[in-house]
C-alpha cells in the first residue's frame, strides 16, 4: 500500500478502483475517504464500525414496547354487535 494513502486515508476514485483490495484492507484499520474531483464523496468503513453506527433492528413488538406512548391507555367507544352477513363461497 502506498505511504500517502496510509498517512491520510484519502483515495481518489480512480485510485480506489484500481486498488480496491488495499482500500478494503485499510478500512479494517480506519475509515477510508474516497474523493471525486477533489471533493470528499464516500467513506468505506470496517463492518465493525458500520455496526456501531447502525441502529439496532427491532421487531414491531419491541418498537411499540419502547414507544413513549406504551403506557397510554386509549378509551375506545363500545362497539355495537353487528349482524352476521351471508356470503357465497
Amino acid at each position: 500500500m502506498n505511504a500517502k494513502v496510509e498517512r491520510n486515508a484519502h483515495w481518489q476514485l480512480q485510485e480506489a478502483k484500481a486498488m480496491l483490495s488495499a482500500l478494503v484492507k485499510a478500512a479494517a484499520e480506519e475509515p477510508q475517504i474516497i474523493t471525486v474531483r477533489g471533493e470528499e464523496t464516500a467513506v468505506l468503513l470496517s463492518m465493525e464500525e458500520y455496526r456501531k453506527l447502525s441502529p439496532k433492528k427491532q421487531s414491531i413488538v419491541e418498537f411499540f414496547q419502547n414507544s413513549p406512548w406504551a403506557d397510554v391507555e386509549l378509551e375506545l367507544p363500545e362497539r355495537l354487535p353487528e349482524e352476521m352477513r351471508e356470503i357465497d363461497l
